[in-house]
């Protein structure tokens, strides 16, 4: 069985993926990091040495090779990798299962405004920006999470309960 995780920065991804896979049994792995692992660079180093088209090519070589190397994943990818180079479909066709953990635009200004060092795409926004900003990014990006085969709300939900909705659906 091939899972793959989708959803805006902050929404909870690769701690439902760790939780779920433990549950169910299955390998995982967290997206960035196994780009990280693959080209020998963080995602900051890449961005800042190689720009982001270098990135998004490199993002979508590597998401048909993880989705191709693994008889069963959970795959938690990175905010933005449905949304480029037509990864989404390839997220489609090779995956099982595609969920996107969508929630509200103030529950991810939240949770972003305490972890902004960590993500470089927002560091420098303010807090009382934050929330305009996360609004019009999904505005854009929501069209191809929308594509997944199902979405689950986690606004006001625990880890587990959100788990346990995603297994439900498995």
């Amino acid at each position: 069985m091939k899972v793959v995780l989708v959803g805006y920065m902050a929404s909870g991804k690769s701690s439902v993926g760790k939780l779920l896979s433990e549950q169910l049994g299955i390998k995982f792995i967290d997206f960035d990091e196994y780009i990280e692992e693959q080209t020998k660079m963080s995602i900051k180093t890449i961005f800042a040495d190689k720009g982001e088209i270098f990135f998004r090519k490199k993002e979508h070589e590597l998401l048909g090779q993880v989705l191709n190397a693994n008889e069963s994943l959970l795959l938690s990818t990175g905010g933005g990798t449905p949304c480029y180079s037509n990864n989404m479909n390839t997220i489609l066709e090779k995956s099982d299962h595609s969920i996107y953990l969508q929630l509200s635009i103030s529950t991810l200004a939240a949770r972003i405004s305490g972890e902004k060092e960590t993500r470089p795409l927002v560091k420098d926004i303010s807090n009382d920006e934050l929330p305009e900003f996360i609004g019009k990014h999904l505005f854009e990006r929501r069209q191809f999470y929308a594509l997944a085969k199902h979405i689950v709300n986690g606004d006001k939900k625990s880890l587990e309960e959100v788990v346990a909705e995603v297994k439900e659906l498995l």
